[in-house]
């Protein structure tokens, strides 16, 4: 049993032992110390990750490979950026306690063991480790009715969708003997015929993850949960949790189901089209940014999924590409509205960035390079991200994916335009109060990667390359 394929999950769960601890003993407030002490676990397991060799281990139930790896330093940068987004503003709201960093990191070990997963029930466990750490910050702010009313939302729903992938995955064990990721593909791949149980089960499999990351039509939780939820825990829910989940579903569809494709495509296929249409639309009207977000997020997640509709190398390899530079522009659209804050009030109407332009001109241009980067206009990274994508959907003739991609695509620039527009245009609303330096951190970084990915794009397109090259070996 070689468990140290498994070393930077048992240091950060040991971490997270050794820290509740540390918060729990001692009457004086720890909350700083151990949000330090937790970055510092999640760098030294991002350190681990990228020297973890490849290999099995757990009786072939977790696997350390290239995609694995390129998928969890993903994974614990969006941890990090948005324990640092967090920092200041729960001061200010009231609501610093030592158990935030604590249930990041917690959640932080599902996303991992999610995306090594070779095994439909460890696969389980890490799923339910994340989600369950998700339910509780997002009720952190539990004196505020919204962000209850979100934890409870998303309680709900998320008990349905492990559910779903429960019986799903029970339907697959029944019709193929086994929940061992090389099994089923073993008995997928020798069937005479292929089973009418066993597609059930992989749509139930699909349902369930489609929930966590918010495809079209399983993303009615996704605005309120965003909006309610407190702002850092929002910048979260849409960063890492989005990669873990999209990065489990790649490998889930193209290691065990790869001969299943022709069934399972018509399902991404859908899920593709509904997102980026509900989500383009959908956002024309909001004027809660928080909101805007969400519906901005399940168009992302179309745009992803039109690459692994698709179902081949280059278009697996967009939809890792596309997923790490999501990730960028998040963290730096979610840094502007974390210091959003007026007077010491907490603000998210989009009306409240009105003269941005004059007040912080330098978070003006920044916001104003992530709308661009979002609504894919070159040089920025999100015009990359959308290409890589696009380019593998015309490949293969998907052209009524690319056709509507490219079409929302406009129409979501009408939203994206609209925020640059009422930060330069309209009337200042008055200056924002200082910035925190953990803050302006993560705007300049993510800031920088958008503006220069275009001059240093081949160690991300090759990782993302090798990446998807481990699931096909």
């Amino acid at each position: 049993m070689n468990w140290t394929l498994a070393l930077p999950e048992i240091l950060l769960a040991v971490s997270g032992l050794v820290l509740l601890l540390a918060g729990v003993i001692p009457k004086r407030d720890t909350t700083f110390p151990i949000t330090m002490g937790t970055l510092g676990a999640l760098l030294v397991a991002a350190v681990l990750v990228m020297a973890t060799p490849d290999g099995q281990a757990f009786g072939n139930q977790f696997v350390s490979d290239s995609f694995s790896r390129f998928a969890k330093v993903l994974i614990l940068l969006g941890a990090a950026s948005g324990l640092m987004l967090a920092l200041d503003w729960n001061v200010r709201q009231g609501i610093a306690r030592f158990e935030f960093p604590i249930l990041v990191l917690f959640s932080t070990i599902g996303m991992l063991v999610m995306v090594s997963a070779s095994d439909l029930i460890t696969l389980y466990l890490g799923l339910e480790l994340l989600s369950l750490s998700l339910y509780v910050i997002a009720a952190f702010d539990r004196d505020n009715a919204r962000s209850a009313e979100a934890g409870l939302k998303y309680f709900v729903l998320g008990a349905l969708a492990s559910g779903l992938y429960l019986y799903g995955a029970s339907l697959t064990y029944g019709f193929s003997g086994s929940t061992n990721f090389a099994a089923v593909a073993s008995a997928v791949s020798t069937t005479e015929g292929i089973s009418l149980g066993l597609i059930v089960g992989v749509t139930f499999v699909i349902a369930a993850l489609a929930f966590k990351i918010s495809a079209v039509p399983f993303h009615m939780w996704t605005p309120d949960v965003y909006e309610g939820a407190p702002t850092p825990v929002t910048a979260f829910f849409a960063s890492a949790p989005k990669v873990a989940a999209v990065s489990l579903l790649v490998r889930v569809l193209a290691d065990p189901f790869a001969d299943l494709a022709e069934q399972w495509q018509g399902v991404i296929w859908l899920a593709s089209l509904g997102s980026m249409l509900l989500g383009s639309f959908a956002a024309i009207r909001q004027q809660n940014i928080k909101r805007l977000m969400a519906y901005s997020s399940i168009g992302h997640i179309g745009y992803a999924l039109m690459g692994l509709a698709v179902a081949t190398d280059v278009g697996l390899r967009g939809v890792m590409l596309y997923m790490a530079i999501y990730l960028v522009m998040n963290a730096g659209v979610f840094a502007v509205l974390v210091s959003m804050r007026r007077q010491g009030k907490s603000l998210e109407r989009v009306e409240d960035l009105a003269g941005l332009g004059r007040t912080d001109p330098g978070m003006a241009a920044a916001m104003t390079v992530f709308m661009f980067s979002m609504a894919g206009i070159p040089p920025l990274a999100g015009f990359f991200s959308k290409l890589y994508v696009f380019l593998a959907a015309v490949q293969e003739g998907f052209w009524v994916l690319a056709t509507v991609g490219v079409l929302t695509s406009v129409v979501g620039a009408y939203y994206y335009l609209r925020i640059i527009k009422v930060m330069y245009f309209d009337n200042p609303a008055g200056a924002l109060d200082q910035r925190p330096a953990a803050v302006s951190m993560v705007l300049a970084g993510a800031g920088l990667f958008n503006v220069l990915f275009f001059l240093f794009p081949a160690p991300i397109v090759a990782a993302a390359a090798a990446a998807v090259a481990a699931l096909a070996g």
